[in-house]
């Protein structure tokens, strides 16, 4: 938990994706955060986190339903929503906050 906590205190932005292996809209998610990834280069820090094998943190911050995206940046949650949303919806968000 406090590497998590380091790497979203970061300047730069960072996606964290909280998903389950078992979530089907989470399974589509992961080509588009690999688009991301690809887009936005080392501008932003993406990481994915397993709800079933982080459930502190989930509770932390109250996550409901997977997917669920979240943007931090210098440790403050900036942004966040449920559900899959497209590669450039999330790096149109990222960038606003580069």
């Amino acid at each position: 938990m406090s590497r998590f906590h380091d790497i979203i205190a970061q300047d730069k932005p960072t996606l964290v994706d909280v998903f389950a292996t078992w979530c089907g809209p989470c399974k589509t998610m992961h080509p588009i955060l690999e688009d991301i990834k690809r887009r936005v280069g080392d501008r932003a820090t993406i990481i994915k986190v397993d709800i079933d094998q982080n459930e502190a943190l989930a509770r932390q911050y109250g996550i409901q339903s997977v997917p669920t995206l979240m943007i931090f940046k210098q440790g403050e949650l900036v942004w966040r929503e449920a559900g899959v949303h497209s590669a450039d919806t999330m790096v149109q968000t990222l960038e606003r906050l580069m």
